[in-house]
């Protein structure tokens, strides 16, 4: 490894992402639940409150409605709040604060004031929490018109990911996938230059059907691919990113060449972003579609005890079986 490069979690490559934000911006302010002394319940913003201080890293009370609400009036001043949900099922207090306000202040005001803040939120689950620790809420937030919505899936597009979305002037729900916190290492080169923020990429090439995934699931569909590959089947991994605004190129393109697709994620199949992906492929590729696109994700049913969330959650097994349908039309 060069000077510039280093081996990094995704925790610690949205710690470093935060880090670089504000030291290139003092308007950056973060606030949250025990994001200051403690560094955050899965220490993401460890460190930080001792280098920038107590008026810039800001442990606030235990009320995310109050949280999303400080930051938009932060926001309105100027300012670029990352705020933290401690976890995905907390987020729900504040949810009237993100759709009614955050969402809508941009286009209230026909442009005169941006909204440039980030809501990170830890999603999914594979951790073995109790109830309201493991959800995944991300459709909820991609359906209202206003809002930004990005899933990063490894430690460099957390790294990336993290300043690019401080840097909009939209508001950016930021999605991490806490079950990826503190697993597998990659090689991050700060001096890198970054893809874009809204796009999707594809991770592995194949040829005999496309696998798209986002956040935790992106692991699970390339442990297909792998999979896959010993039967001789050649499986596409797209790795989709960013959930609001939906970067289809890629997804096209792919879809066009292997005349299959299928989706997964952890979230319900009802309604979820699986659905709205299925719908513009069968719009935009219906003519080169060999089988219908194929939905993998949770069980219509709240989250389960964590004794059974392996049951609910997808994994390589449900993954490849639809593999093994879209193929066998």
């Amino acid at each position: 490894m060069s000077a510039s490069t280093q081996k990094i979690t995704l925790a610690k490559g949205l710690n470093m992402g935060l880090r670089k934000a504000m030291e290139d911006d003092p308007k950056v302010l973060v606030m949250g639940e025990d994001v200051g002394k403690l560094g955050g319940v899965f220490r993401i913003t460890d460190g930080l409150q001792k280098d920038f201080g107590e008026d810039r890293v800001i442990d606030s009370p235990l009320a995310e409605s109050g949280i999303v609400g400080t930051a938009v009036g932060l926001a309105l001043r100027g300012y670029r709040p990352v705020v933290e949900i401690q976890f995905d099922g907390f987020v729900y207090p504040a949810y009237d604060q993100i759709v009614c306000q955050v969402a809508k202040m941009h286009y209230r005001s026909k442009g005169r004031s941006p909204m440039p803040m980030v809501i990170r939120i830890p999603f999914g689950g594979g951790i073995g929490a109790v109830e309201h620790h493991s959800e995944s809420p991300e459709a909820q937030f991609a359906h209202t018109p206003g809002l930004k919505v990005v899933a990063c899936s490894n430690p460099v597009d957390g790294y990336w990911m993290m300043q690019q979305a401080i840097a909009s002037d939209d508001p950016v729900i930021f999605l991490e996938p806490k079950r990826q916190y503190h697993a597998e290492k990659a090689e991050l080169d700060e001096s890198a230059t970054p893809e874009p923020l809204f796009t999707s990429r594809v991770v592995r090439r194949g040829e005999d059907v496309t696998v798209l995934a986002y956040g935790p699931t992106v692991k699970t569909a390339m442990s297909a691919a792998e999979a896959a590959a010993t039967e001789g089947r050649s499986l596409e991994v797209i790795d989709l990113r960013t959930l609001s605004p939906l970067d289809m190129g890629p997804v096209y393109e792919s879809v066009r060449r292997t005349g299959r697709a299928v989706i997964t994620h952890e979230a319900h199949v009802n309604l979820g972003i699986g659905s709205e992906v299925a719908a513009r492929i069968t719009e935009e590729c219906f003519y080169s579609l060999e089988s219908p696109v194929l939905r993998v994700g949770g069980f219509d049913t709240p989250y389960p005890a964590s004794r059974i969330e392996e049951d609910f959650l997808p994994d390589l097994d449900r993954v490849l079986d639809a593999v093994d349908r879209t193929l066998a039309y």
